[in-house]
């Protein structure tokens, strides 16, 4: 008898992380349901070229009955999903005394309310069946503080409390909830805040004791290893830091550049 491929749900799809993380695990046999703002159809057709079944949706996963209608759409093509990544999130960099109520609540809805419907839209099947793992993306900006981003700060700090009480109240029903929290990754996010002017490369591998950015496949890769139940499968409330050392040392400049290689330093200063 055939075993049946897992199926997995991940929101943020159409680049970067998400579309990354739909491929890796496409080329590992899941099923995908892929969704973004837009429909991400480049996604699905990389999965698909892959060898991969995927299903796509569109819709601002804020709105809770887009999250209904997208958890109906994936019970309806396969009855089921094992896995949910929580990926979709938005960046806002401002001075927090210049921060509005709207913007402030606007980058909450996205990075924290709607990670919550989702892991409740999903969760529901899952604890029926007794078996299912979410992965909430969150950032190293959930584990330290950030000057200048106090509601995307905050967003991913309740990210990873709600993290941990999901896997506190699920973990003992058969489903695991965990985290991942990614230093700066190269990706359309990190370019976007750069053509700001907030920030430069230099900014940030500066501070990085491995010396560059993370990629989409550093992630990815740390996803995937929690989504499968033979890797991780004792894993439940644990947020996964994949930053290359970031949030590991509290060196000042010098100290932390003196220890890397003479090659590191000739290749990223």
């Amino acid at each position: 008898m055939t075993q049946e491929k897992p199926v997995a749900a991940i929101t943020g799809a159409a680049q970067g992380i998400g579309r990354r993380t739909a491929e890796i695990l496409a080329e590992r046999g899941y099923r995908l349901a892929v969704n973004d703002l837009r429909m991400p159809d480049e996604t699905i057709r990389s999965v698909r070229s892959r060898g991969g079944e995927a299903i796509g949706h569109a819709g601002n996963i804020a709105d809770e009955s887009v999250v209904e209608e997208f958890a109906r759409s994936v019970d309806g093509a396969w009855g089921r999903a094992d896995v949910l990544v929580n990926n979709a999130g938005i960046s806002f960099i401002a001075p927090a005394e210049t921060i509005s109520g709207a913007d402030y609540r606007r980058v909450l809805e996205v990075n924290l309310v709607a990670p919550f419907l989702l892991a409740k839209a999903f969760g529901k099947k899952m604890l029926d069946a007794g078996r299912g793992c979410i992965i909430n993306v969150a950032s190293v900006a959930g584990l330290v503080g950030v000057a200048d981003r106090a509601a995307y700060n905050a967003s991913k700090h309740g990210l990873i409390g709600l993290t941990r009480t999901l896997a506190a109240e699920w973990g003992g029903r058969g489903v695991r909830v965990n985290a991942v929290c990614p230093g700066w990754v190269k990706t359309q996010m990190d370019a976007a805040d750069q053509a700001r002017g907030t920030y430069t490369d230099a900014d940030i591998t500066g501070r990085i004791p491995m010396g560059r950015f993370a990629t989409p496949d550093d992630i990815a890769f740390a996803i995937a290893f929690l989504a499968d139940d033979k890797q991780s499968g004792f894993i439940n409330g644990h947020c996964l830091t994949v930053d290359g050392g970031w949030t590991a040392d509290g060196s000042w400049e010098s100290l932390r550049r003196s220890h890397r290689s003479p090659n590191l330093r000739n290749s990223h200063e």
